[in-house]
């Protein structure tokens, strides 16, 4: 028999490699899986949807990695339902119309099914739509995974039906866990002194699949002793952080720097400043955000920072990445430890409320041009007084439309350069109020 193999010219079977370390670790109980307290505990949505045997339609939101499918297909499990999985990249109305006729089916048959739906952020509207009745009649309960904003990208009528729960990214506790469950089923301990191994669960980066498929290439090295920082820095490169440019990160990375200069923090200002870099974001469209914020945030609290921010968005400009990039970080701190006013900004939004609310009310007649004899007739310029030749050069005159109640819109602080434009303020209201 021995002979025969070495003789014989059909292929030598090849063994087949072990499964990947994700799907032999892979949670077999909604008890097993690591983090998600806040969804998955007893008092959490899901534990007690789970108790009370009343399991609705769900939208896992979260990153990648934190267990969006392995929930899904647990659910099912629990619940005695046929588990079905799609992605909405890759499926077509055809084939959910087979999805949907093969429900319908086993729900005859007296057989529930849940529908997985991963990415679902990227079916249109009218393809949302087309779940709704199937989710209505009871043919499918419906379980979608999506790493967008649900408000923005699910239609209301969806979201109505379902309840939306937020997964997170994993803690490093979570992670040295799913660590330390992954030794035990390699029976080996990873080759790595105390900061390397804290710096393997950093470069995780809170997805526990990438921690394990990290976890895979150290095992395989051939190594004496125990790796340290360095050494791993030197085998592995560091994960790209997670961002997206037109997704939500983007918009959270930049929230969080503008909040960050509001609340006068330089450290984490620069410190998401970095992040949207690092992510690749267009230091560009950062440059423009930085301006921004000087004007809605400091105004005339200090009128130096629209100057300081233009400046360096004029040096990114000639000097372009990386060295144009520390404009914008210089800018960035001024901006966190200028004074704060928004007073132009609301005095600015005042006025438009006013503006929309008098409608097309004309100016006084005393401030109007007459280049007419008809005009001068009508009274256009009538009694106005130039301030040039006014006592303080101020005249005190009414500049709003006749029978509108004068306003008051601008309303500066005691802060900044803004200080001295209140005591303008203040001093002008009194010559009006002297002159009548």
């Amino acid at each position: 028999m021995v002979a025969d193999l070495f003789d014989s010219d059909a292929p030598v079977p090849r063994a087949t490699p072990p499964a990947p370390l994700a799907d032999r670790l892979r949670p077999r109980t909604l008890r097993e899986v690591i983090g998600q307290e806040q969804v998955l505990g007893p008092e959490a949505p899901l534990g007690v949807m789970l108790a009370s045997g009343s399991l609705g339609s769900l939208i896992l939101w979260g990153p990648p990695g934190v267990g969006k499918t392995t929930i899904a297909r647990l659910l099912a499990a629990q619940t005695d339902l046929h588990f079905v999985q799609i992605s909405a990249i890759f499926t077509g109305l055809p084939e959910l119309r087979r999805v949907f006729d093969e429900a319908r089916h086993r729900r005859a048959n007296g057989q529930g099914t849940l529908l997985f739906v991963d990415e679902i952020h990227r079916f249109n509207k009218a393809q949302q739509d087309g779940f709704l009745p199937h989710m209505e009649d009871g043919t499918i309960l419906l379980v979608g995974a999506t790493t967008e904003n649900p408000s923005f990208e699910l239609n209301a009528a969806l979201l109505s039906r379902a309840q939306v729960l937020v997964l997170e990214r994993l803690s490093l506790a979570d992670l040295e866990r799913l660590a330390q469950r992954a030794e035990r089923e390699l029976d080996r301990a990873l080759p790595l002194d105390g900061p390397a191994r804290e710096a393997l669960l950093e470069m995780a980066d809170g997805d526990g699949r990438a921690l394990l498929n990290l976890i895979e290439q150290v095992v395989a090295w051939r190594v004496e002793g125990r790796l340290d920082k360095d050494a791993l820095a030197a085998r592995l490169m560091k994960r790209a952080a997670k961002y997206d440019k037109s997704g939500d990160e983007h918009y959270n990375l930049i929230s969080a720097l503008h909040k960050s200069v509001r609340g006068s923090d330089p450290d984490a200002a620069l410190y998401w400043l970095a992040r949207m870099l690092a992510g690749g974001e267009d230091p560009r469209y950062l440059a423009r955000r930085i301006t921004r914020m000087a004007i809605e945030d400091i105004g005339l609290a200090d009128p130096q920072a629209q100057s300081v921010c233009l400046h360096a968005w004029e040096v990114y400009e000639r000097l372009g990445s990386p060295e144009g990039e520390l404009a914008l970080g210089q800018a960035v701190i001024y901006l966190a430890l200028a004074p704060k006013s928004n007073a132009g900004y609301a005095a600015f939004n005042a006025a438009r409320r006013e503006a929309r609310r008098t409608g097309s009310e004309p100016p006084p007649r005393h401030i109007l041009n007459a280049p007419t004899k008809l005009m001068k007739e009508q009274g256009y310029g009538a009694g106005y007084a130039y301030d040039h030749d006014e006592e303080d050069a101020f005249s005190g005159q009414n500049y709003f439309p006749e029978g509108m109640k004068r306003p008051v819109l601008y309303a500066p602080p005691e802060r900044g350069f803004e200080r001295e434009l209140k005591k303008r303020l203040e001093y002008f209201a009194r010559l009006r109020a002297r002159k009548g």
